[in-house]
C-alpha cells in the first residue's frame, strides 16, 4: 500500500504544529504506541486539543458514547 501524505493530511485533525509526523499516518501511530497513547485522529476536536491522547482518555470517551 502506498501512503497518501497530501490527502492524509488534508483529513489529520492534529493540533500539534511542528509534527513530522502528519500524513504519515504508519509513522503516527507507531510514534504514539511506543508512548502508550493514540493519535490524534481517533479523538474529536474537543478531546485531541487537550494533547491527552491516553488509552484511559479514549476509554472514557467511548463509554460515554460520545
Amino acid at each position: 500500500m502506498e501512503c497518501s501524505i497530501d490527502a492524509n493530511k488534508a483529513i489529520c485533525n492534529c493540533t500539534y504544529e511542528p509534527c513530522s509526523r502528519k500524513g504519515k499516518c504508519c509513522e503516527c501511530i507507531a510514534y504514539h504506541l511506543k508512548s502508550d497513547e493514540l493519535p490524534a485522529c481517533v479523538f474529536p476536536k474537543d478531546i485531541e486539543r487537550t494533547f491527552d491522547r491516553s488509552f484511559t482518555r479514549f476509554s472514557g470517551y467511548v463509554s460515554h458514547g460520545r
